[in-house]
């Protein structure tokens, strides 16, 4: 699967998420833009350098997961209606097969965001100066950051049109400055 985070705009991005086979699916605009690091790329290289089989990227591969198809499903309305149950169903199904690797992800990639913009000496909120990272998570996190340092500029550099697209479960992105 690639999963590609574009700059779609002024502090506007994307993902998508394509599997072989299958048309791109895609969620634009997706939360928590950055100049530089939005929130699913901290999500995807935390999810990616832990072998986390389960969070965002996972279910994506597994087929769930919130984006959308960007391609228009052949065929009547009522067999589209039904291709989004099963993707609905096919979602909450992983939800309750999840081991747990979600809440890890949405923990560590908080964690990682605000260490890595203290570290980089970027802005945060008030309060995140008073959540330092717990001693259990300082080998992960120290990990994700070592990502985080790599792929940060790069994604920093990239003009609206640009992208970054990862093979799951990659770290190693490949740019692409715009179309």
């Amino acid at each position: 699967m690639d999963v590609t985070f574009e700059r779609t705009g002024e502090r506007r991005y994307a993902t998508v998420v394509t599997l072989p086979g299958h048309a791109p699916r895609r969620m634009d605009p997706a939360p928590g833009y950055d100049d530089h690091i939005p929130h699913d790329l901290v999500h995807y290289l935390t999810e990616a350098e832990l072998g986390l089989t389960s969070g965002v990227f996972g279910r994506a591969l597994a087929g769930g997961g919130d984006f959308r198809e960007t391609a228009e499903t052949p065929g009547d309305p009522r067999r589209r209606a039904r291709a989004q149950r099963r993707l609905r169903r096919r979602e909450a199904s992983l939800r309750r097969s999840d081991p747990g690797d979600m809440a890890t992800s949405e923990h560590l990639a908080g964690l990682c965001d605000l260490a890595w913009r203290r570290r980089a000496g970027a802005r945060t909120p008030a309060w995140a100066e008073r959540r330092p990272v717990p001693p259990g998570d300082t080998p992960e996190v120290g990990r994700i950051l070592d990502r985080l340092d790599e792929t940060a500029p790069l994604w920093h550099g990239l003009p609206i049109g640009g992208s970054l697209t990862f093979t799951w479960p990659g770290t190693t992105p490949r740019a692409r400055p715009s179309s």
